[in-house]
């Protein structure tokens, strides 16, 4: 007697993410030949949805119920992820590039500031500008995480003190970490950071600023000065200052 397989009255049963397939296999007394018979029968894919599980369950001497299970593949958390933002961000400045044109009415001289920008009596007011912006988080799962919770609060708001993920010491700042645990002991842990670039040889005015590292803060100072040729008193910078702002941290101890 050959082996035969029909779907069931009322299948398939479908539902958002999963569908169900039920089916007669007749003429065998042996489970693994009506297992067989069940998985040559039912297709492996059906409504975009791949087979997840099926069984064989005994009907009578030599007939069995087989149901196929079908739903969307759950998609693994990864291991390791990245994530990142150029978009722009902004920045208070006080001095510019280089003037490119300085105008007065005829018979003046417009008053040279040394690239101050705005200058209102004793006031330099400076402009917000667009900068580059590098924003990144890593995504990892870490056993135990939670153990780490306070080195990665005391490491926030530090930044590098040695190469970190290709960026050089000094141009990584570390925004904070959010973990979520996802089944015990494992965690998912992601990690948040800006990067900047250092920068040798600034032009201000006539200074020249050897070294600023990307989250050292640089501010200028301003003194009155008498501009002959213009005939004018002017506010010029005579001092440049980088500030170290941000603690320097072993990045090593997030464990990435």
């Amino acid at each position: 007697m050959s082996v035969t397989v029909e779907e069931q009255f009322g299948s398939p049963q479908v539902r958002k993410d999963s569908a169900t397939r039920k089916y007669i296999i007749s003429g065998t007394a042996d489970e693994m030949a009506a297992e067989a018979a069940l998985l040559a029968e039912a297709p492996t894919i059906y409504l975009y949805m791949p087979v997840q599980d099926y069984a064989v369950d005994p009907l009578t001497n030599d007939k069995w119920v087989g149901t196929v299970q079908y739903g969307v593949l759950a998609v693994a958390l990864q291991d390791e992820a990245f994530e990142f933002d150029t978009t722009g961000g902004t920045k208070h400045i006080t001095q510019s590039l280089g003037t490119i044109g300085a105008y007065a009415p005829a018979g003046y001289t417009a008053p040279d500031y040394g690239g101050a920008i705005g200058v209102n009596g004793e006031e330099v007011q400076g402009v917000d500008i667009t900068v580059p912006a590098f924003k990144f988080s890593s995504h990892h799962i870490i056993e135990n995480a939670s153990a780490n919770a306070l080195v990665y609060r005391n490491l926030t708001g530090c930044v590098n003190n040695a190469t970190f993920m290709g960026f050089a010491a000094g141009e990584v700042l570390f925004l904070g970490a959010r973990g979520v645990e996802q089944q015990s002991p494992e965690w998912g842990v992601d990690f948040h950071f800006a990067a900047g670039a250092n920068a040798t040889n600034l032009i201000v005015g006539d200074i020249t600023v050897l070294e600023k590292y990307a989250w050292d803060y640089l501010w200028v100072r301003y003194e009155t000065e008498e501009d002959v040729a213009a005939g004018s008193i002017v506010k010029r910078p005579v001092a440049a200052y980088t500030e170290r702002v941000y603690p320097w941290a072993n990045f090593g101890l997030l464990g990435i």
